[in-house]
């Protein structure tokens, strides 16, 4: 009889592997929106994103509900690692009545005690009338938390009955009752309470100086808390007391019940419900079967009552009970005192099984309790206690194991190493219990490693450190929204952008006010967009740095093919003569066309040439001046497409006609005007910024003519060069113009383009350094270097999903030590920076489609634009934010957004062919 008892009590490693992933599952299930209020392991969030970084400074002050007590501690932090705080705290007893009275009452009664506390423990002439004292509450009853200063209590329970609170906010509750206190407020209606209050109106000034309930939590999540006090950040916590529970740092993305997806929040599991499905109904023994049908609830917190202190006791005297009626112990002797629930304790057990001396002491034990054990008895006994023991510890192993790799799985780590804080009487009593749990959760997740860390009054120390981390983090908060405040956007500001862009749009085409226009809206000389009826093979010709492409497009009824050569410039021929330059180029095209068969055919060439011009004609453009590191002489001020006509009559070459001179902006338009009629906006996002669009020529001041349209080039990267942006330039975007090559020049694009967005975010950065706001202010030298911090670093970092350590790796490679809070601040500045390009593109944006649809007499705009530019392309959240933006400033325009493919080349060929077409 006893071996098959303790082969009950004993579970197999295959069947704990089986529980383990039970546990995972159910827990997946607490996670997800549409599972969660069926899951029995509940996974409430607790609105804890952060663990203590050692910076904590200042007061702060708890309150717990105990049993019959409310206990009051202040906490003193001095930031110093958090290694030596200073505590002071009371124990107040509860009046007989008031835990099932009033809940008014019940609140009062603890604002009451923190008043007389306080009176006793901070001075007046030390306490400013001003300060404000942070309040972590302790409130150990099932609640739905919903912010972590806001939690509806959903059940009372360990005695507690009090009225009008079930389905209340109880952290309202108590501030409801701490600002009466500071009113001096002292009647409330409940006469049992008037000698409290006497007796605390005789030492307390009747106030609470500025108390601010923070944070309500329960006593895991304290444990978690107190074990990252001393410079080990702690993730995971565990209490195996009475009752049991676990804690730990999830990724906030999983956690479908928030909003909040950055970074990581605090699950409390509630795992004491698993198996209330009927999951562990196989390892229940016939003696768990009675503890639960004698508990107040039946069926429910079926795991807790297997591994919780409050039921081991219950569980081995059943055991006995039922071994005493096989004649297996205390046979001959009256054992009826086992028939008395409660009569043995926990601390019976412990006593019993920590005697490893002999069975002397277990006997005076059991003679205590009224029996008369034989020597086999007690050791028989001393089996049964250490197997319901020892059985506890492995289930709790499992959980802890269950929890361990889902954080390995869901990081994407191969191993995890881990920090386990775990409080409570079974595993403060039992000395095998950490032995037990650390090597069964090892054999059940053998890809964790976990260290535990004993926890010091999780429910007054932790809740201090919940309290103050929320303050700290509270305090950052302001501080980062100050900084960040003059980057974020209102709609009125987008509003005032659209409007002064429509402004400057209409001086750049008026033929008095174009050259005082910040816009400058040069026309372009093309007059159409693809039809779809263009044919041929034509040449293209991209021209914009030291490499230059040369391209051949076939355009056919089944489409368009392409063939190119990329051909580089030595810098010998970039700042030697144009004629050098036109003549090498012009070798290139005839190498090209040898290489393709093409030099017996006369084919339309349209120049892609990126370098400022005064376009004339659609083959005539006049150089302004050179950049990139040309200065080819005899080219200024002359005719671009000229000189290359004149190196091909040099050379007596006749194998192209140059029809177009092309900006890369024009030429996404007609690459993508190919695919799509309706497309008659040219936008690039990129290094640089710019856009064009098909305008009525009447509204073209600068050019003959008032019949159909003109595709204009806005040139729109120095829009505010006047100044009328100046109300939108930050510190930060003012640090980053005035080292640019060209300050004050091309001021739009230095808020939008590709080749800025990291330069603010490192200005912004530094300024979050140097306020403490980042790196725990610790000065970051590489952070000074410019154009370390690349825009491609936005793009990665604000990728959807992107686990903060590769964030963080991204810092490493930048020699930045960042934290995981440092990492989620660095992704809102690149978010905000990000955010801000985009909308301005939009406003931008939304002055074209409006401007289009009024000169065309539409109610209702339907057109699309052709987008080209890494920003663009490449960044994971530019094109949405910037497509949001804009239907909420031009709600009367459908505008639909196609991706370029080769604008300089492709679309260069296609103005050729539509040249080509309009001559035909």
């Amino acid at each position: 009889q006893i071996q098959r008892a303790l082969r009950s009590l004993s579970i197999p490693l295959e069947r704990l592997h089986i529980m383990k992933g039970h546990m995972m599952e159910d827990m997946c299930k607490g996670l997800s929106l549409q599972t969660h209020e069926q899951a029995k392991v509940r996974m409430l969030p607790t609105y804890i994103c952060s663990i203590p970084n050692g910076t904590e400074k200042g007061n702060f002050l708890v309150v717990e509900l105990c049993q019959n007590q409310v206990r009051t501690l202040l906490v003193t932090l001095y930031g110093d690692g958090n290694m030596s705080p200073q505590m002071m705290y009371k124990i107040f007893d509860m009046p007989e009545g008031i835990m099932e009275g009033e809940g008014q009452a019940l609140f009062d009664f603890i604002a009451q005690c923190m008043t007389k506390f306080l009176a006793e423990t901070i001075s007046s002439d030390t306490r400013s009338s001003e300060e404000h004292l942070p309040l972590g509450f302790v409130f150990p009853f099932s609640c739905r938390q919903t912010q972590l200063d806001k939690a509806e209590l959903l059940s009372w329970s360990k005695g507690f009955s009090c009225s009008g609170v079930v389905g209340k906010d109880v952290v309202q509750l108590l501030q409801s009752a701490i600002n009466k206190q500071g009113m001096g407020t002292n009647e409330t209606g409940s006469s049992w309470l008037s000698p409290w209050r006497r007796k605390f109106s005789q030492s307390a000034p009747g106030q609470l100086c500025h108390v601010d309930v923070v944070a309500l939590m329960n006593d895991t999540v304290g444990t978690m808390m107190t074990c990252s006090m001393e410079g080990r950040p702690c993730e995971v916590a565990m209490v195996a007391d009475k009752g049991s529970n676990c804690c730990f740092m999830a990724e906030a993305y999983l956690v479908e019940t928030i909003e909040e997806t950055s970074g990581r929040m605090c699950v409390n599991t509630e795992w004491g419900c698993f198996g209330d499905d009927g999951s562990l109904n196989d390892i229940f023994t016939p003696y768990d079967v009675c503890v639960d049908e004698e508990s107040s609830n039946p069926g429910e917190k079926r795991f807790e009552k297997l591994v919780g202190t409050l039921y081991l006791g219950e569980i081995v005297r059943h055991a006995l009970i039922a071994l005493n009626a096989e004649k297996a112990v205390f046979t001959g002797t009256n054992a009826a005192v086992l028939k008395e629930k409660g009569v043995f304790t926990m601390q019976h057990v412990l006593d019993i099984i920590n005697n490893e001396d002999g069975i002397t002491d277990v006997r005076r034990i059991l003679e205590v309790l009224g029996l008369q054990p034989s020597e086999r008895d007690c050791g028989r006994v001393q089996q049964i206690c250490r197997a319901v023991v020892g059985r506890a510890a492995s289930l709790h192993a499992t959980g802890l194991a269950a929890i361990l790799s889902y954080m390995c799985q869901t990081r994407d780590l191969e191993t995890l190493m881990v920090n386990v804080g775990v409080e409570g009487e079974l595993y403060t009593g039992y000395p095998r219990f950490e032995e037990i749990l650390l090597s069964v959760s090892r054999l059940l997740a053998p890809e964790c490693m976990a260290t535990l860390l004993p926890s010091r009054d999780g429910s007054g120390r932790g809740a201090a450190m919940v309290t103050a981390v929320a303050w700290r983090l509270a305090a950052q908060r302001r501080g980062v929204n100050e900084v960040l405040a003059p980057l974020r956007l209102t709609r009125a500001d987008l509003e005032k952008v659209q409007a002064l862009m429509r402004e400057e749009m209409e001086r750049g085409l008026g033929k008095e006010t174009n050259a005082s226009a910040s816009v400058r809206m040069l026309p372009t000389y093309v007059s159409q967009t693809p039809d779809g009826t263009e044919r041929g093979d034509f040449l293209a010709l991209d021209l914009g740095g030291t490499n230059f492409r040369v391209l051949v497009v076939h355009v056919t009824e089944e489409g368009i093919s392409m063939a190119s050569e990329i051909y580089v410039i030595p810098a010998a021929i970039m700042q030697g003569t144009g004629r050098g330059l036109f003549d090498h180029i012009m070798d290139c095209i005839m190498d090209f066309q040898m290489k393709q068969n093409l030099l017996t055919q006369m084919l339309p060439l349209g120049f892609t040439f990126s370098f400022p011009c005064q376009q004339v004609g659609l083959d005539k453009a006049l150089l302004l001046t050179w950049t990139k590191g040309f200065s080819a002489s005899d080219c200024v001020g002359e005719d671009v497409v000229q000189m290359l006509r004149d190196a091909a009559q040099r050379k007596q070459y006749l194998g192209m006609q140059v029809v177009a001179l092309v900006n890369d902006t024009v030429g996404t338009m007609m690459a993508c005007g190919y695919d799509d009629p309706k497309c008659e906006i040219g936008l690039i996002v990129g290094t640089g910024t710019n856009a064009c669009y098909m305008e009525e020529m009447r509204n073209v001041g600068t050019v003959e003519g008032d019949e159909g349209r003109m595709c204009i080039n806005m040139e729109w990267g120095a829009f505010g060069d006047n100044g009328c942006l100046d109300h939108l330039f930050t510190h930060f975007d003012r640090v980053v113009d005035e080292n640019t090559i060209n300050p004050g020049k091309q001021r739009f694009e230095k808020l939008i383009s590709g080749m800025y967005l990291g330069e603010i975010v490192r200005q912004i950065l530094i300024v979050m350094t140097e306020r403490q706001l980042l790196f725990q202010g610790r000065p970051c030298p590489k952070l000074q270097t410019k154009n370390i911090f690349q825009t491609k670093f936005l793009s990665t970092i604000e990728l959807n999903g992107m686990p903060l350590r590769q964030i963080q790796a991204i810092l490493n490679e930048l020699e930045i030590d960042a934290s995981f809070e440092d990492s989620l601040l660095m992704r809102e500045v690149c978010q905000t920076v990000s955010l801000r390009a985009a909308q301005l593109c939009a406003a931008g944006l939304a002055a074209v489609v409006e401007k289009m649809r009024e000169s065309r007499g539409l109610d209702q705009l339907s057109v699309t634009v052709g987008v080209d530019g890494t920003l663009y392309k490449l960044h994971p959240c530019f094109s949405q934010n910037l497509q949001k933006t804009l239907k909420d400033l031009a709600p009367n325009c459908d505008v639909s957004f196609m991706l370029s493919e080769d604008g300089s080349g492709k679309g260069a060929a296609l103005v050729a062919a539509v040249a080509s077409r309009a001559a035909n």
